[in-house]
C-alpha cells in the first residue's frame, strides 16, 4: 500500500491542509510524528507581527498550536477571555487562509512546561517546539522548572526589533541543554504595549479594531472615543 494511504488526509504534506477550517482542527492524534509549533503569547492586543509570525510557523511546521496566556513576569489589563477572543479573529484572518493553525485555549498557563505537558497528552507522537520572541531570550532560564522544559521541547527564538539576541544568553542555554535555532525572521516593529500606550490602530487587523471597539477594552481607545465631536 503506498505510503500516503496508510494515513488519513491530515497527515500529508501541508498542501493538503485546504479542506479544513484552521479553528476546528482535525484529530492529530491518529498522524504519525508530526512538527508541531507552540506559540502562547499575551496578546494585549494581537498585532499584525502576530499574524506574521504565524503565517511563517504555518508554512514551516505540520500544525502551529496557538493560545493566549498570562506571563507571570508581566502585568496584563485585559481578560484572558478577550485576549482568547482576538487571537481567533487574527487566524481566521489570514489571507491566503492557512489551515494547520489552531487556537488551543486548553494549553494556556502561566507555566510553559504545563503548556508542554498538556500539548503532550494531546499529541503524544509529536515532536514540539516553544516559539519565543527574542525579547523573552534573557528571562528563560528563571521560568518555572526550565531544565525540564528545555529537555522536552526544541526551542525557536524569533528576533524582534529593539531586542538583538546576545551570544551570552544563548550560550547560557545551551549550556542548560537547550536546542536553540533563530529564525530567519525579524518580527514586524510593532508591539502590543505601543497600541496600549499610543493606541495605533494601525498594527492592528480590522476585526480586532473592531472587537477593541466593541468591548471597550483599552484605556487608549476609550480616551480615543472620548475625544470625538458628539451629535
Amino acid at each position: 500500500m503506498p505510503e500516503a494511504a496508510r494515513h488519513p488526509r491530515w497527515c500529508q504534506p501541508k498542501s493538503d491542509y485546504s479542506s479544513f477550517a484552521n479553528l476546528d482542527p482535525p484529530d492529530l492524534s491518529l498522524c504519525p510524528m508530526l512538527n508541531i509549533a507552540l506559540f502562547g503569547t499575551s496578546a494585549d492586543p494581537p498585532t499584525t507581527a502576530h499574524q506574521q509570525i504565524l503565517t511563517w510557523l504555518s508554512h514551516r511546521f505540520d500544525w502551529v498550536a496557538v493560545w493566549a496566556s498570562d506571563n507571570p513576569f508581566k502585568s496584563h489589563q485585559t481578560l484572558l477571555q478577550h485576549r482568547g477572543a482576538m487571537l481567533r479573529l487574527l487566524i481566521a484572518d489570514i489571507y491566503p487562509p492557512r489551515h494547520n493553525i489552531g487556537y488551543h485555549p486548553d494549553l494556556s498557563s502561566p507555566r510553559a512546561l504545563i503548556t508542554v505537558e498538556r500539548a503532550k497528552e494531546r499529541w503524544p507522537q509529536a515532536r514540539f517546539t516553544l516559539i519565543i520572541g527574542s525579547d523573552l531570550v534573557d528571562q528563560l532560564p528563571r521560568w518555572y522548572q526550565v531544565d525540564e522544559l528545555l529537555h522536552q521541547v526544541d526551542l525557536l527564538v524569533v528576533p524582534r526589533p529593539g531586542y538583538p539576541l546576545e551570544d551570552g544568553n544563548l550560550d547560557q542555554l545551551r549550556q542548560m541543554g537547550a536546542r536553540v535555532a533563530i529564525a530567519d525572521l525579524t518580527g514586524l516593529a510593532v508591539s502590543s504595549t505601543a497600541y496600549r500606550k499610543a493606541g495605533d490602530t494601525a498594527i492592528l487587523t480590522p476585526p480586532i479594531e473592531d472587537y477593541i471597539h466593541r468591548e471597550q477594552l483599552y484605556a487608549c481607545q476609550n480616551g480615543a472615543n472620548e475625544s470625538l465631536p458628539t451629535w
